[in-house]
């Protein structure tokens, strides 16, 4: 894989090299918005929403009640997706329209923080990979580079040596985890809408654990709540896990220009029109950080302009299977917790010499 800070920038000046390239996008169309795509995506997801929760109510007091938890878990994954569309304005042209639809679909219906969640993401569009700015990359559970290892402490440091074992098991908390950092984001003053985000999260709260409770028996009512927060996690970790994980990690040493940054540290899934679909189109993850309004039908379009263009720059731009991107991210991991299960001292980050030293 091609090192970050040696990337070939060939002759042309760095600072205009995307802009050549949003040129041509422009000129294909490609950031035209799709209002019929939508139309139809979003027809589908609501229908999907409904007919779930109607057979919940038909199916009653039963163990057929498992299955609707899986499927009722993939629809609020899709609708997360549908959620990270409207909050970079790829559905509607303004603001306030994105705005709405995003608390309804985010907050009301599946219970998470839409202005949490949408500045979470806008820092990490804005340095993705980057140890200091990305929040995505926050040891605070996981490790993502030898230097975070090195300065690990408590529970990144306990995990972090088997964290490529843990890390798919970990993800059945990804749901309970977004939850509760919805509510905990509500206590920051700086939150956009916070009296309407927190009255839509706690509408969504009574009216999910009302009609659960309303229908089941506590034992059931019990397993259909964890099933269906396990595999809503694990649907969302596995969706953005092929993304950036195992990709080049970036520090403040590191000075690339902005078509470098997002390109070098994004991999592109392959698989065809299930994966596409599955993924919500962000297996076009290098053209999705390159243009994060482009509407996501046609991210696929505007791949081979992509590719074709990085290549006449000498930028290397990955593309990989479903399962290889996992494969390649878990080693990613299990490399960097090397340190920690060979039992190395750890430096403090205020004695280490560079940001790039190998542990010791």
């Amino acid at each position: 894989m091609t090192d970050v800070t040696t990337a070939d920038t060939g002759d042309r000046t760095r600072g205009s090299d995307y802009a050549g390239l949003s040129r041509r996008i422009v000129q294909a169309g490609l950031l035209e918005r799709r209002p019929g795509y939508y139309a139809v995506r979003l027809g589908l997801v609501g229908a999907l929403f409904a007919g779930g929760w109607t057979a919940f109510f038909l199916i009653g007091d039963s163990w057929y009640q498992i299955p609707v938890a899986v499927f009722l878990a993939v629809v609020f994954a899709q609708i997360a997706l549908v959620a990270h569309d409207l909050a970079h304005r790829q559905v509607f042209r303004s603001r306030r329209s994105s705005e709405v639809a995003g608390l309804v679909a985010g907050n009301l219906v599946i219970g998470m923080s839409y202005g949490w969640w949408m500045d979470k993401h806008t820092r990490h569009h804005a340095n993705p990979n980057h140890e200091d700015h990305d929040p995505d990359v926050s040891p605070e559970v996981l490790i993502w580079s030898e230097r975070q290892a090195r300065a690990s402490r408590g529970i990144a440091r306990f995990i972090g040596r088997w964290e490529a074992f843990l890390f798919f098991p970990l993800l059945t908390l990804e749901g309970l985890n977004l939850h509760v950092s919805s509510f905990r984001a509500l206590r920051r003053p700086s939150l956009r809408n916070r009296a309407v985000e927190g009255l839509l999260l706690v509408v969504h709260v009574a009216a999910y654990l009302g009609a659960v409770f309303a229908v089941l028996p506590v034992g059931k009512a019990l397993v259909f709540l964890a099933l269906h927060q396990a595999v809503f996690g694990v649907y969302l970790g596995c969706t953005f896990a092929p993304n950036h994980k195992g990709m080049p990690m970036l520090t403040g040493e590191d000075e690339l220009d902005f078509l470098r940054r997002q390109v070098l540290t994004s991999r592109n899934v392959r698989g065809g029109w299930l994966v596409d679909n599955a993924l919500g189109g962000l297996n076009y993850q290098i053209e999705h950080h390159l243009f994060p309004s482009m509407p996501t039908p046609n991210l696929r379009r505007a791949q081979p302009i992509v590719r074709a263009y990085c290549e006449e720059l000498g930028v290397e731009y990955l593309e990989t299977g479903l399962l290889r991107s996992y494969a390649q991210a878990l080693r990613h991991m299990h490399a960097v917790g090397a340190p920690l299960r060979a039992g190395r001292r750890v430096t403090p980050p205020e004695a280490t010499v560079g940001a790039g030293a190998p542990a010791e």
